[in-house]
């Protein structure tokens, strides 16, 4: 799923090429994406760009008339920029949005369908879908600690949770946890004055570094290669490979459809953490270290 600093990207090519921009027409090519019955496309359309936005991980477009296009990429949603009027691919298409500058192509490669575009009227009615995150880049020290303690799950999921802090998903806490030294089960609520500034430096170091990143590799062109498994993670999607800050094989925890990567050397003091699934297949033969892999 797109986070912070794919999203942040986005925003400043559709901003970039949109603004001031006439929303001419909507297409939707799938039945499923569109969630909102009123205001309908027509009422939309015909209408000024005003600018974009984030609301947690969704994108807003507004236009004037206080009208707003939210679009929720979920996992496998992708936006691209086409020339205006372009077709809407057959097989993953799910809409397009048709600005006097050019069009917007909605995507999804997933047969789930989780993605979707919602319109609202008034700011009243976006903030409704607003789950209420703490924006973290904007947030004072003392602002994130309050969040962190009063939320009382595993840090992991603490960062994770939309309701806690926005923008930030699996991908991105993996990373973060590493530069902050922290297991991804260290419980929130526990967590001392130096572990938590630690995870807030982190968070900071981490956001802005990728943001910087992406915007260097997109350069002047729409940005493509929006992925949760970017080429220089630290630990996300390396399973099995080395640690970049010490060498040792990046371990994986499983669990629903995500996965935790982390470095037990660096974050758990060597300890490795029990996966649900293979841990009690295994019992007694689970290794408990990391030098146990060997």
């Amino acid at each position: 799923m797109p986070e912070f600093p794919d999203l942040t990207v986005y925003l400043e090519h559709l901003e970039r090429r949109t603004r001031d921009a006439e929303l001419i027409a909507m297409r939707i090519a799938s039945p499923f994406v569109l969630r909102t019955v009123a205001p309908a496309p027509a009422d939309v359309c015909g209408r000024r760009v005003l600018g974009w936005r984030r609301l947690a991980k969704q994108l807003v477009l507004e236009l004037d008339g206080h009208f707003f296009v939210v679009i929720h990429l979920m996992i496998s949603g992708r936006l691209k920029w086409e020339r205006a009027g372009a077709a809407i691919p057959k097989r993953v298409g799910l809409a397009a949005l048709d600005f006097s500058a050019g069009t917007v192509i909605f995507t999804e490669a997933s047969k789930k369908r989780r993605a979707s575009l919602k319109l609202v009227a008034g700011e009243e009615a976006l903030r409704a879908l607003d789950p209420g995150g703490l924006e973290v880049p904007e947030a004072s020290l003392d602002a994130f600690a309050q969040r962190l303690r009063a939320a009382n799950h595993t840090v992991k999921r603490a960062l994770t949770d939309q309701h806690i802090f926005a923008g930030i998903g699996n991908a991105y806490s993996d990373e973060i946890l590493l530069r902050a030294r922290l297991s991804p089960f260290k419980p929130s609520a526990a967590m001392s004055d130096a572990e938590v500034q630690r995870l807030y430096d982190a968070c900071h170091d981490v956001l802005r570094e990728w943001t910087q990143r992406l915007r260097d590799e997109a350069g002047d062109g729409f940005p493509l290669k929006v992925t949760a498994f970017h080429t220089g993670m630290a630990v996300h999607g390396r399973y099995r490979q080395p640690c970049p800050v010490c060498g040792s094989p990046v371990q994986r925890i499983v669990y629903a459809e995500n996965e935790s990567n982390y470095c037990a050397t660096c974050q758990t003091e060597g300890r490795l953490l029990a996966d649900r699934s293979l841990s009690r297949l295994l019992k007694a033969s689970w290794p408990k270290r990391v030098e146990d892999l060997e």
